[in-house]
């Protein structure tokens, strides 16, 4: 095996489970920094957000190529870090990164480049005053969001005054000090996930998905990092794809190469199919969580040929297959998740009778003085089930839920069971 084949994977959650898994049936070799409990080859001693220990892990084992997980290291800038070294690193640079780390320079980019998206106010904290008449003014009906990097919880989704003002309210008891935020207008419509993996001129999108936020069955409750998602999604035809790149994968594309970004790695977008037609809600430049855990079992294609086409140029060449049916993941969360703290550390029963057809991805998980398996975060495992058809992978990702089971565990019951939307002309045309 060449060095090229042994690779460093940043992350220690399901996402990174996922790609683990996937990038090995590749046929790579891949150690995780840190990893969990259920990823093998894991290394919690290396901090990946300490480039030096990531760049003498990597000399050590004979790897040339670094896969980052999660948001943190690029927005930290490890592209950079590394450039110009024989290590290549499959994600962007953090100039790149803003695109995520931060939601007013991101909607000013999509503003610059013509991305539809929603209207949108910057503010500071300083300011709050005027955040605050704003949103009367429309009459709550708003979206609020940290600017900043807040693991999928920094968005506030507000249908009247009251939670317009408690979501300004929490919003100064989480970050303190100066920050800016963002205040959008509400939108109406299905949500769609839209990834890709791009070298800043071309994209080869994976399959269609769609995430489950917020914490309650409806889409009610809290906002969380993603409580399950499915793929492909059964209304995602042609033709809204065809919406969506006309209307935000392409201007996102020339306005990279406007900027002249170095971006190479995956790109989200995370979509509304309003009645006025797709608009942009955020970007992430990384794989989504819970998202990956669907999409890259339903991958047919090697994610390694693919990667190594994004960073050597060959990209355009590539084809993505995906595998037949279904793909449908619902996360097993900590009782008392998203708040900031709750009780962890029990123990984990059931992972040795999965049904068939059922991958248990393991996002916060580690071992206790006994060895045993044991709660270790908020969102613990996702369930993730292959089915012919939409149905049968959901009722198999259930019946997974039922047998997998640690003290406290929550579970959201309507995964991929959302009705099928009507989409407008706007969206279809």
């Amino acid at each position: 095996m060449t060095s090229s084949n042994i690779l460093l994977l940043l992350g220690s959650g399901a996402r990174e489970h996922a790609l683990a898994e996937k990038l090995t049936r590749d046929g790579a070799t891949v150690h995780v920094l840190p990893g969990n409990a259920g990823i093998p080859n894991s290394h919690p001693e290396v901090n990946p957000l300490d480039f030096e220990a990531v760049r003498a892990f990597a000399q050590a084992h004979g790897s040339k190529l670094i896969v980052v997980g999660p948001e943190a290291p690029l927005a930290a800038g490890i592209a950079d870090f590394f450039a110009g070294s024989d290590i290549q690193v499959f994600g962007p640079t953090r100039s790149a990164a803003r695109l995520e780390s931060s939601k007013v320079w991101s909607k000013e980019f999509m503003r610059r480049h013509g991305v539809a998206t929603a209207q949108a106010w910057p503010f500071r904290s300083d300011n709050i005053a005027a955040a605050r008449a704003k949103a009367a003014e429309l009459g709550g009906h708003v979206v609020v969001k940290y600017d900043g990097l807040a693991a999928g919880k920094g968005v506030y989704v507000c249908s009247s005054p009251e939670e317009a003002e408690a979501a300004f309210d929490d919003l100064q008891t989480s970050y303190s000090g100066w920050f800016s935020f963002l205040l959008e207008e509400k939108l109406t419509g299905p949500e769609i996930s839209i990834i890709g993996l791009t070298d800043g001129h071309e994209i080869k999108l994976l399959a269609t998905s769609q995430d489950h936020k917020q914490l309650l069955a409806g889409d009610l409750g809290p906002n969380t990092g993603g409580m399950g998602a499915y793929c492909p999604v059964p209304f995602a035809d042609d033709n809204v794809l065809a919406a969506l790149r006309r209307d935000i994968i392409d201007p996102t594309l020339r306005g990279l190469q406007h900027e002249q970004f170095e971006f190479r790695g995956f790109l989200y977008f995370g979509i509304m199919l309003t009645p006025n037609g797709p608009k942009l809600l955020e970007y992430n430049v990384r794989l989504g969580d819970p998202e990956a855990e669907v999409l890259l079992p339903a991958l047919d294609s090697s994610l390694l040929e693919l990667i190594e086409a994004t960073l050597d140029g060959t990209l355009a060449r590539q084809g993505v297959k995906q595998r037949p049916g279904a793909f449908v993941g619902v996360v097993l969360a900590s009782g008392g998740y998203p708040a900031p703290k709750f009780p962890t550390g029990f123990p984990i029963t059931g992972l040795d009778n999965l049904p068939a057809g059922v991958r248990a991805f393991h996002g916060a998980t580690t071992r206790n003085e006994d060895g045993q398996i044991v709660t270790n975060g908020g969102r613990v495992l996702v369930l993730a089930a292959h089915g012919h058809d939409l149905e049968e992978a959901t009722a198999c990702a259930y019946e997974a839920c039922a047998r997998v089971t640690f003290e406290g565990a929550y579970f959201r019951p309507d995964i991929a069971q959302r009705p099928a939307p009507v989409l407008t002309a706007a969206v279809v045309n």
